[in-house]
């Protein structure tokens, strides 16, 4: 298990959770990202971008300088299950 930061401190909607979506996308089952973020919105945007993903969150720090998520990546994604249903 491998624990790798993404620091998106700066970005503004929807950056913050289409990078997320790109740095979770090599992790291997059970591997976390610490993504840190200032946008309010990310809040929002990235619990749902983790819901579509089936992958796990729970945000570590919230304060009026940044919000930190810890996510965990699950076994296997919505959207493997998805494509494998679809073939």
């Amino acid at each position: 298990m491998t624990r790798t930061m993404l620091d998106l401190t700066g970005l503004k909607c929807p950056l913050p959770a289409l990078k997320t979506r790109k740095a979770l996308k090599p992790l291997q089952p059970g591997d976390q990202l610490e993504v840190h973020c200032t946008d309010p919105l990310s809040v929002i945007d990235i619990p749902n971008l983790i819901r579509e993903t089936g992958d796990t969150v729970a945000i570590t720090e919230r304060n009026d300088a940044r919000i930190v998520f810890l996510i965990e990546k699950a076994n296997g994604s919505i959207e493997g299950v998805n494509a494998a249903l679809r073939s």
